[in-house]
Formats: structure tokens, sequence, C-alpha cells
């Protein structure tokens, strides 16, 4: 059964508000040269439903406006997390422990050179780029793949796919 463009809509929209509304609650740890964005773990969502993707970048752009981010960090985080995402649903017919590599990977190589030139941090690209990596690997490998598999037990993916 195909879902209405309105239902898609609506389920892109509550994770973009899931998301920010998690970057907010976190927000000591969710911005900065060391993060931990617990709304990380929603970039699995791409693994059961295409409306993740937009959600998850609108989510992503209103957390960095909220959360102070210069341009070059709204614009590029926001891609990273666009890319991670589109990945993400690329591999959503392949071995679900593969759902968080694509963010991880996006971020981990782009969000340092964010920091580096829109921050002016001044650690060595590869020594953020593990530290950034550090944090997704959290966020989206560990708590995504605890989300991956609760929804996974539930149903999500037939859920979601009715609409």
């Amino acid at each position: 059964m195909k879902k209405s463009s309105t239902t898609m809509i609506a389920h892109g929209a509550m994770i973009a508000a899931l998301y920010v509304a998690l970057c907010m609650v976190f927000q000591p740890i969710s911005y900065g040269e060391v993060q931990f964005r617990i709304a990380e773990a929603l970039t699995i969502l791409p693994f059961f439903t295409p409306a993740a993707i937009p959600g998850l970048f609108v989510g992503c752009i209103i957390s960095n406006l909220l959360g102070g981010g210069v341009l070059i960090d709204v614009v590029f985080g926001s891609i990273a997390t666009l890319i991670g995402a589109i990945g993400t649903r690329m591999l959503r017919n392949a071995n679900p422990f593969l759902a968080p590599v694509p963010p991880i990977l996006a971020n981990a190589l782009i969000i340092p050179f964010v920091l580096r030139y829109g921050y002016g941090v001044p650690f060595a690209i590869p020594f953020m780029m593990l530290t950034v990596g550090i944090g997704e690997i959290l966020g989206c490998g560990v708590l995504g793949m605890i989300l991956l598999f609760a929804l996974k037990k539930i149903g999500a993916k037939r859920i979601l796919a009715q609409g």
C-alpha cells in the first residue's frame, strides 16, 4: 500500500520535531566541539520510512539554528545529516547493522571541517574526525541500533509502510 503525501509530510514533521526536541532537552551535550547528540539515534529511521529523510534534514536545520549554529554549520551540518539519511535508506534491504554507518561516516568526515572553519576550533582535523566519529558511534551506532531493533520488534516497518 502506498502512503499518501499528507501522511509522509506528517511523519517527516513528527521526526523533525522529535529531533529538535531531543537536541533542545539535551542541549548541553548536543552542541560544541565534543558532542553527543541523542537525536542522532533517529538517523536509523530512514531504514523504516523515506519520510525520515526530509524529517531529519529539517530537524537538523532547525536544531542548528536554535542551538546558535553559524551558517556553515546550519548548511553543512544539515547536509551531513541528509547524506547519512539517504545512505541509510539505500541500505534498508541490507544487514540492519549497516544502517548507522552512513550517518556516522558523513558526520565524521564533514563536521570536523565545520568545527575548524565555522567555529575556529584549533584541533587537528583527523583528531576531530575521531572525536566526532566516537560521538556518532554512540548516538547512531549504539542508541540508533537499540531503537532500530526495538522498532523492528514492534513491527514499525509494517506500521509505517501502511501510513
